[in-house]
């Protein structure tokens, strides 16, 4: 595991622009189930819109960007290790069919390992990373600036 100390960027509905730290509404996600805590993240603002890109709709509510900070001292680097691909796949086709996202067991072994959350490459741009945090406390992650309108870069 590695220390994490630096700057995040969260996207969310405007409505929730009050609670940047909050964890996610969605009762399953990438790397969370049954009533875990998460909290998706990107590790540079353009990342962020990567990563949300194929949950948005023309017809969405208004969303808004935010920088956060963290100070994590145990993060699971899962860039360039054999869990990169297995962390990548698009779970939500593998659950709807009834069997649990494969990502799971790799959050699931993290958070039993005492990890405060998980560094991952984009699916789509390896080049980016994003993070997921498992312990939401304030000294963990607290909002730095306040959040601003985000519009997606073309029309979904």
């Amino acid at each position: 595991m590695i220390a994490y100390c630096g700057p995040v960027w969260r996207i969310l509905f405007a409505d929730r622009a009050a609670e940047p730290c909050a964890s996610v509404r969605a009762p399953e996600g990438r790397f969370h189930h049954f009533g875990q805590v998460a909290l998706y993240a990107s590790l540079s603002s353009e990342g962020a819109g990567v990563a949300i890109r194929r949950y948005v709709r023309v017809d969405d509510a208004p969303r808004v960007i935010v920088e956060l900070a963290v100070d994590a001292a145990r993060i699971l680097d899962l860039r360039q290790t054999p869990d990169t691909q297995a962390a990548s796949v698009v779970w939500q086709e593998i659950r709807a069919s009834g069997a649990p996202a494969p990502t799971w067991a790799i959050s699931d072994r993290a958070r039993a390992a005492g990890a405060q959350g998980m560094i991952y490459a984009s699916r789509t741009r390896p080049d980016l990373s994003h993070l997921v945090l498992f312990d939401l406390t304030p000294p963990i992650v607290r909002a730095v600036s306040p959040a601003r309108p985000w519009h997606p870069p073309s029309p979904v």
